[in-house]
């Protein structure tokens, strides 16, 4: 397909890597030629990588299968995954899960997808929500403006989040960003 097709969200092939389009910019500097400035994100590390293409490049489009599975536990060998539909057990490395390992507990249901019948992404929801299981005391003065102390959610991700949140509580998390957005 040529590189004017690309959209936020579609996965290309680029020099044997899968990547997702995280962000698309239409540039015309000056007296030259329009380009697209590009934006993808590994699947296979999850590093952002900027690249520029012609309107009329030619990009390699790649269709995905999504397929449901639950999280089941973590040990030495990986992350272990239940398939829905077959109840296989699919091991994948850290490499993988890349950071989607600070928002996924036991039980809980991801999906992943498949390239070519191999696991190359994990898709999680947009938002989460998590127990906190450590926090300090806000201090009484701090509450003007936007104080924040540090917490360690269920998962074992630490995240800065405003001085009342207290230790049991369960809070909502934005996974594309990884910040706080409110108390459930």
């Amino acid at each position: 397909m040529k590189a004017s097709g690309l959209r936020k969200g579609s996965i290309i092939s680029e020099k044997g890597d899968l990547y997702l389009v995280v962000e698309m910019d239409h540039r015309t500097p000056g007296n030259y030629r329009a380009c697209y400035q590009v934006y993808l994100k590994s699947l296979k590390d999850g590093r952002v990588v900027k690249q520029r293409y012609n309107p009329d490049d030619e990009v390699e489009d790649v269709r995905l299968e999504a397929q449901k599975a639950q999280y089941l536990y973590r040990d030495n060998s990986g992350f272990h995954f239940m398939d829905m539909e077959t109840y296989d057990t699919v091991i994948l490395n850290e490499e993988i899960v890349g950071g989607a390992k600070n928002y996924i507990k036991e039980n809980s249901e991801i999906t992943f997808l498949y390239h070519n019948k191999k696991p190359v992404s994990i898709e999680l929801p947009s938002r989460v929500d998590l127990r906190v299981i450590e926090a300090p005391v806000g201090l009484r003065g701090d509450t003007e403006g936007t104080a924040r102390k540090q917490i360690t959610l269920e998962t074992g991700f630490k995240l800065n989040v405003p001085l009342f949140i207290k230790e049991g509580d369960v809070i909502r998390i934005d996974t594309e960003t990884g910040e706080y957005v409110g108390r459930v």
